[in-house]
């Protein structure tokens, strides 16, 4: 499995950006997807989960209300909207294939694509 991350960039506080997360290689429709990010001297913590079977979303409580997931079937991506951006959604996003809210959850992980939120 190979996902390509992209959409990273530089934004002002209360700003808006759309990640996306391309992936080839298995049946997309067939398997959840997350994101986590990790920001410098931290731990990679989770954002949030899509699955495949219902679409239903999870997010981690500090994104509620302000990040969604989504996902596009038929062209194998999914995708993190992140409004009202905080600088301390400032981090490396990582997409990843897999279902829960642990990084030892997920078996295939994306390159990462830089979030940076000024003050």
């Amino acid at each position: 499995v190979q996902l390509q991350a992209s959409g990273g960039g530089l934004v002002q506080a209360g700003g808006s950006l759309k990640l996306s997360c391309a992936a080839s290689g298995r049946t997309f429709s067939s398997y959840a997807m997350g994101w986590f990010r990790q920001a410098p001297g931290k731990e990679r913590e989770f954002v949030a989960a899509i699955s495949w079977s219902d679409g239903s979303t999870y997010y981690a409580d500090s994104v509620k209300g302000r990040f969604t997931i989504s996902r596009d079937n038929a062209k194998n991506t999914v995708y993190l909207q992140m409004n009202s951006l905080k600088p301390e959604d400032t981090a490396v996003y990582y997409c990843a294939w897999g279902w829960g809210t642990f990084v030892h959850d997920y078996d295939y992980w994306g390159q990462g694509t830089l979030v940076t939120v000024s003050s």
